[in-house]
């Protein structure tokens, strides 16, 4: 597998976010980029829009957003495009993600939380193996997981 990078999404790459692409069956459990970098650029005082490149292309996306009420972080609408799953860069990505979080306020003993879809077999497994637990609570159909960071 080649070395991914997390870049910030800018004008330089939100286009070929823009442009990445589900299989039909998945496309129920991420929202569309356009959509979710929407949501980044009205959160932005709080959330991090990243670009995942692996050899120069940009392969998916995720967003990092800090929820003050909750004082956790929040992985969002991790994507990998459809042509690039199932090498292990889903994986990359969400350490990718995690070393981000532990360098930010906070972060080196944070609370980790994102929402998965029980449905979502293959993500419900990557978490997993990531350490992550159910926490209890749902929002809307997907459920919670969290991991403290050591």
């Amino acid at each position: 597998m080649d070395r991914i990078t997390l870049q910030k999404v800018d004008e330089s790459n939100f286009l070929d976010c823009f442009s990445l692409k589900l299989d039909a069956k998945q496309e129920r459990f991420v929202s569309h980029p356009i959509r979710s970098l929407a949501q980044a650029y009205v959160y932005y005082k709080q959330c991090t829009p990243f670009a995942i490149y692996c050899a120069g292309q940009v392969i998916g996306y995720l967003m990092v957003i800090y929820d003050y009420d909750e004082e956790a972080y929040f992985i969002w609408h991790l994507m990998i495009d459809v042509q690039h799953q199932c090498r292990g860069y889903g994986r990359a990505a969400m350490e990718a993600a995690l070393t981000y979080i532990r360098s930010k306020p906070f972060g080196d003993s944070s609370i980790v939380r994102l929402t998965v879809s029980p449905e979502n077999s293959a993500a419900c497994h990557l978490y997993q193996t990531l350490r992550f637990s159910a926490t209890g609570r749902a929002d809307e159909d997907e459920i919670e997981l969290e991991r403290v960071l050591d």
